[in-house]
């Protein structure tokens, strides 16, 4: 059965949120200049070797080529009266750079895919069979500034294509702080502290010649409840699929919707 007029609209709405909102990456990759916010105290600088970890781990994942990388994010909601509920998603990634990109998100709610193959962008709701198509021919990095600008969708993890570029926000960092080291499963890693705006966010990048993140902790300042979301990261940097993993057959009884620019929604 078809979908028409206003309902088709809302499909295709609900398609553009494809993107993992609460991946906790794009929380710092947002906030406002630092000439924005309160000065920093002087009791709490920003550490260049914090700083420097952040340059060095954005050039290794701009060196890899060929890559999958999953998540596991916890996420907390606040009630009205301040109680807070978590809930979990996942998100994985197949990548070959430039210009090839897969993304599966699941949720209890909702189960989403995003399929880009260097010329042609699909987002694709399975539970549903509707999926919309839109031309970008493009870079994953332009890729990700697109659909963001133009749909109004996230990349799940689409820090990871902003860190190493002149586009990362290390200028609106705040505070920075090396915090010492953990395990995060079996990888010892180094852990940072950061402050950007209305959020604290911290990462665990792992060390060694490969210093990938593994855990990202971001916390919301500006709600007196102090939300934060936890993603842990894994990584497998010898993955095995193919080119034709980038390529959307659509799915027999699967209709496609118009995707609606977000000045049009």
């Amino acid at each position: 059965m078809g979908v028409h007029g206003a309902g088709r609209r809302a499909v295709a709405s609900a398609l553009t949120a494809v993107g993992l909102s609460v991946v906790a990456g794009t929380a710092f990759a947002q906030q406002p200049s630092p000439s924005s916010v309160a000065a920093q105290p002087a009791s709490n600088p920003v550490a260049p070797g914090a700083i420097q970890a952040l340059k060095d781990m954005g050039a290794f994942l701009q060196s890899l080529s060929r890559f999958q990388v999953t998540t596991e994010v916890t996420g907390e909601r606040v009630l009205a009266d301040g109680q807070k509920l978590q809930h979990t998603a996942t998100a994985s990634l197949d990548v070959a750079r430039p210009d090839k990109l897969r993304a599966r998100m699941v949720s209890p709610r909702s189960e989403r895919e995003l399929i880009f193959d260097g010329t042609t962008v699909t987002l694709y709701t399975p539970a549903l069979k509707y999926y919309s198509t839109a031309d970008a021919a493009d870079t994953i990095s332009g890729l990700v500034s697109r659909l963001q600008e133009k749909f109004g969708v996230e990349v799940p993890l689409s820090d990871l294509f902003l860190w190493g570029t002149p586009t990362a926000p290390l200028d609106r960092i705040q505070s920075a702080m090396n915090a010492g080291q953990d395990f995060v499963g079996n990888d010892l890693c180094d852990h940072y502290a950061f402050r950007q705006g209305n959020f604290d966010w911290q990462i665990w990048i792992k060390t060694g010649s490969k210093p990938l993140p593994r855990k990202v902790v971001v916390i919301n300042r500006a709600d007196d409840a102090r939300p934060q979301s936890v993603s842990l990261i894994d990584w497998n940097l010898k993955p095995t699929f193919k080119d034709s993993n980038f390529a959307f057959t659509s799915p027999k009884g699967a209709t496609k919707v118009e995707i609606i620019p977000v000045k049009m929604k």
